[in-house]
């Protein structure tokens, strides 16, 4: 199922969207729920990771400091 969603465009970005959707052959409908579709995945994950990493930091889950430096080591980076 699908809905209908009205959105401003500056000038210039819709003039860039006619021209993407005419060289790909595809409609600005399609392109546009493209580019939402792949916002929204994306922030979903970024979001999805800071919360873990906020649940995990709120357990007293951390690294100790030999681990953060041993891990440094093997990837030949200074981590002090």
């Amino acid at each position: 199922m699908s809905t209908t969603m009205t959105v401003r465009l500056d000038n210039d970005i819709k003039d860039r969207l006619d021209a993407l959707a005419e060289a790909t052959r595809r409609s600005k409908s399609f392109l546009a729920a493209e580019a939402i579709r792949s916002y929204v995945e994306n922030n979903e994950w970024q979001i999805g990771e800071i919360q873990a990493g906020l649940k995990e930091a709120d357990a007293g889950d951390f690294a100790i400091d030999s681990d953060v430096a041993a891990l440094a080591e093997k990837w030949g980076v200074n981590a002090g």
